[in-house]
């Protein structure tokens, strides 16, 4: 007879048989709305072991480190979005704070960053700068990168073709062309609740020709809350219904898709 291993969180209660990861939330915003403990505490329960908090501005990143020294289950990452490249580009006083940032304890990428075309609330040479430097400050602490590339990734590539570095593309919602683009460098693609909800068929399509090895799974929590909680405030839990989702998707089993997609982020950040 098979002999069934269970696993339990730290409070004793058993956890589910299958473990996710959320590679991707912003729980540590100061105006996020729900009680933290307890959305980690329900996340855990729902198979979501690990979190990682991303970092958006050189405060935020700060308040990402804080969260994961003071919650065994979260890791963080550091970022200057590229929305805020404004703020930053010609200020070296806070630019070698965020470079004294990426040896922190528990600090396991840098992002998100990235270009940004959709709003440019920086200018693109602002963007492009600021993408730069934080490329820089990933290969002087040898940490992979999460990107965030909108409406962007003519102007994108050529950056980062400079640097080469692991990591993956953030809240992916492109088409065929950029998963092309994305494999061939081989870097990894996240998946989140736009999954399921796009009315875009076309890309349904080609996210079915990602390979299950390159996959990792994100909330971007409190945003794109997935399918059927929309409306309500995006949490680490809902990993599990995009997981879900995918795995019919992928026509992939549930069991596999999860331990794939966990063993995909583990290795990728090095979350131990």
């Amino acid at each position: 007879m098979q002999k069934i291993i269970r696993k339990f969180a730290d409070d004793g209660t058993i956890l589910p048989m299958n473990q996710f990861v959320d590679t991707h939330c912003h729980i540590h915003f100061p105006d996020y709305e729900l009680d933290v403990p307890q959305v980690i505490a329900d996340a855990t329960k729902a198979g979501v072991t690990r979190m990682m908090c991303v970092g958006c501005t050189l405060s935020d990143s700060k308040l990402a480190i804080q969260m994961a020294q003071q919650h065994a289950s979260v890791w963080a990452t550091i970022g200057l979005h590229p929305h805020e490249a404004k703020e930053y580009v010609e200020n070296p006083k806070a630019l070698q704070e965020f470079r004294d940032l990426a040896s922190r304890p528990r600090v396991v990428a840098v992002g998100e960053i990235g270009l940004d075309y959709y709003y440019k609330h920086s200018e693109p040479s602002a963007q492009a700068d600021m993408l730069r430097f934080q490329l820089t400050v990933a290969q002087e602490a040898n940490l992979p990168v999460i990107f965030h590339v909108r409406d962007a990734f003519d102007d994108f590539w050529p950056i980062y073709d400079e640097f080469k570095p692991k990591g993956v593309i953030h809240s992916f919602s492109a088409g065929q062309k950029e998963i092309d683009q994305i494999l061939s460098r081989g870097l990894s693609i996240g998946l989140n609740g736009i999954m399921t909800f796009t009315k875009n068929t076309d890309q349904l399509k080609a996210v079915k020709t990602i390979p299950l090895n390159r996959i990792v799974l994100e909330t971007d929590a409190p945003f794109l809350t997935p399918t059927p909680y929309r409306g309500t405030i995006c949490q680490p839990k809902h990993v599990e219904v995009t997981a879900e989702f995918l795995s019919k998707l992928l026509d992939c089993p549930l069991e596999t898709f999860a331990t794939t997609t966990t063993n995909n982020a583990l290795g990728l950040f090095n979350l131990v």
